[in-house]
């Protein structure tokens, strides 16, 4: 994920049985190099003693509103970003009604920057009239909330109560983070393979796993863009707050882009999309046979229908080649009338298919000089990417 290098976060932990959760949490924020200080009130001791914390987090855990002394204004002062997760009905409804009664509640309201608290609670609490009232009013005052999700609670019963995922708190977290260059851009991004069926068994696909599309529509959310993911058949969970929209064929794929690029102003297309499909489906499961021949058809190119459209948003593509063949990807961005297509070369070490990490060359028209990307992960080169989108646009 994005590097959240000197970053301060001040963290604050209230008694709910999700307190446990926040060790992973803390601990993947320090793996990206982020500075964190959590703050325990006295419930959430019971459930997460603070020297468990200091131990599996290598932080310091701060319990006392006297010690030191100007704790609860001094960190305040230095934070980026006031994480609660979990919080309580209880702390919701100190920090609505301008309460401060201990360290947590008292830093909270000396705090003059963005906070982000992710709700934990039995269903019933959650849906109390009241508790639902405070959150408005927070929301109200900037004050950013993730979740609940529905499911299973501690308590035995079924509802809306469960603190968000830990990737889902995480993802926020780096929204709150990352600075807003892309407000006011709706950003169309495409991720993952085609299947084009050959029988109701059977289909033609290629190794896409749809992590390259998946990290550009995440780095567009956090960067303060509206988003809409066109996704073909992946393993991987829509990222936070962004629109995901499921497809399976060429076809799908190109019917949908056509139908969202009038909302977009920015296409970005990452999906690995099928260029034959069979001309004719067998109703059912082919036999087994010595040697099988079919019959495709070129798919309708997507990149070329936008490009042709009278009002069409600035189109990024993306160009896979088994070689350093970057000429090739010249010409795609000429022929299909991108304004920006990222060349990589999946025979490289770390930027094939299905990996962690890529690297990529930029070509734009307005540039006669390709820019070329190192190696990094795919969270970190999307960054990287949108920067150059934007000096492009610009």
């Amino acid at each position: 994920m994005k590097s959240l290098k000197d970053r301060v976060i001040l963290y604050g932990i209230t008694g709910s049985i999700a307190a446990y959760k926040a060790i992973e949490i803390i601990r993947r924020l320090r793996d990206r190099e982020a500075v964190v200080n959590a703050v325990l009130t006295k419930t959430a001791q019971d459930f997460l003693p603070p020297l468990t914390l200091e131990a599996a987090c290598g932080v310091r855990v701060y319990t006392d509103p006297y010690s030191p002394l100007m704790a609860h204004i001094e960190l305040p002062s230095k934070a980026d970003l006031f994480v609660v997760a979990p919080a309580t009905a209880n702390i919701i409804g100190k920090y609505a009604s301008g309460i401060a009664d201990d360290l947590l509640s008292t830093m909270l309201l000396a705090y003059s920057g963005q906070v982000l608290m992710a709700p934990a609670m039995n269903h019933k609490m959650y849906g109390h009239p009241k508790v639902q009232k405070n959150i408005e009013a927070l929301k109200a005052e900037g004050v950013q909330f993730i979740g609940p999700e529905t499911g299973p609670l501690a308590c035995g019963e079924t509802g809306k109560g469960r603190m968000a995922n830990t990737e889902d708190i995480l993802e926020a977290i780096t929204a709150a983070l990352s600075k807003k260059d892309l407000m006011g851009h709706r950003v169309l991004v495409t991720a993952g393979p085609t299947r084009e069926p050959i029988d109701p068994v059977r289909y033609l696909s290629n190794r896409s796993s749809g992590k390259m599309g998946y990290a550009m529509a995440s780095a567009a959310k956090a960067r303060g863009a509206e988003v809409t993911l066109i996704s073909g058949p992946v393993s991987l969970k829509s990222p936070y707050g962004v629109k995901t929209i499921y497809v399976e064929t060429a076809s799908e794929m190109y019917g949908c882009v056509m139908k969202e690029t009038k909302w977009a102003t920015i296409l970005v297309m990452v999906a690995a999309v099928a260029d034959y499909t069979p001309v004719n489906v067998a109703p059912l499961k082919i036999e087994k046979q010595d040697t099988l021949t079919l019959q495709l058809q070129k798919t309708r190119d997507i990149l070329s229908s936008v490009s042709a459209l009278k009002e069409r948003p600035f189109i990024v593509g993306f160009a896979a080649q088994t070689g350093p063949e970057i000429d090739k990807a010249r010409a795609k961005l000429l022929e299909k009338g991108a304004d920006v297509i990222f060349f990589n070369d999946l025979l490289e070490p770390g930027a094939g298919f299905q990996s962690n990490t890529n690297r990529v060359i930029g070509i734009s028209k307005k540039v006669a000089t390709p820019k070329e990307f190192p190696l990094m992960s795919k969270e970190q080169l999307s960054d990287c990417l949108f920067d150059y989108i934007l000096e492009q646009l610009g």
